[in-house]
């Protein structure tokens, strides 16, 4: 896998909204109002955050899944735009990725090669960020720009028990939908996007670290000397 995730959150990577309309079970809006007054607590109190990544990619012509894994550091931001993200994969290679101020870098040691180019564009392993977007939105976000509905309660990969919500946007977009499953500390752990076509990303983040100290210089790849650069 050669390129990126889009920002949607989560990328998402990603700006959610929440429609009261959208849920009519008198107990799903309770459960609703619920979980994202507490994903606005926790955002409220997310400084930093390393983990765990998993990215599986659906071809659903083909029923094949390509995944990726790796280790994420993240900054959230006020926008998808002020996101910084550093991903780096480790298998089935090695590939170093930097987000910052929308722009972004993907850089592949074995091919000597490195893609750079706005996150708005960006595509394959790049476009992570579309479901890390979804990952750092807050009530007023989804409440803005998506229909919520409240889906239930479901483990995630791990036995991780979350609440699941399905994401319908208001307005076009490139993608149909997405899904979001929060931990009971409000943190989104995994999101999914499913294109028109029903190919899907799906981001799972596990053995998190919240609030350690992380530097600046974390977000920035330096390819060395003699790499290819190429506009993504």
């Amino acid at each position: 896998m050669s390129k990126i995730l889009r920002f949607g959150l989560i990328a998402f990577v990603l700006t959610f909204v929440f429609n009261v309309a959208a849920v009519t079970e008198t107990n799903a809006q309770g459960a609703l109002q619920e979980i994202l007054n507490r994903m606005d607590e926790h955002n409220k109190l997310l400084k930093t955050l390393q983990a765990n990544i998993k990215m599986d990619k659906l071809n659903a012509q083909l029923g094949e899944h390509d995944v990726t894994e790796g280790a994420i550091k993240y900054l959230p931001g006020a926008s998808e735009k002020n996101i910084y993200v550093r991903i780096d994969w480790e298998k089935p290679i090695v590939e170093h990725l930097a987000v910052a101020n929308g722009q972004y870098v993907l850089y592949t040691p074995r091919r000597q090669q490195a893609i750079v180019g706005k996150v708005d564009k960006a595509q394959g392993n790049a476009k992570a960020n579309g479901a890390l977007g979804f990952m750092g939105m807050n009530k007023a976000q989804l409440k803005a720009n998506y229909n919520v509905k409240y889906i239930g309660q479901e483990n995630v990969e791990g036995g991780i028990p979350t609440i699941h919500l399905e994401l319908t946007p208001k307005n076009a977009t490139s993608y149909k939908s997405a899904d979001i499953w929060i931990d009971g500390n409000g943190m989104p752990v995994q999101a999914k996007v499913t294109e028109k076509n029903n190919d899907s990303t799906t981001i799972l983040l596990s053995r998190l670290q919240k609030n350690m100290k992380i530097s600046g210089s974390d977000f920035t790849v330096k390819p060395p000397k003699g790499t290819k650069i190429i506009n993504g």
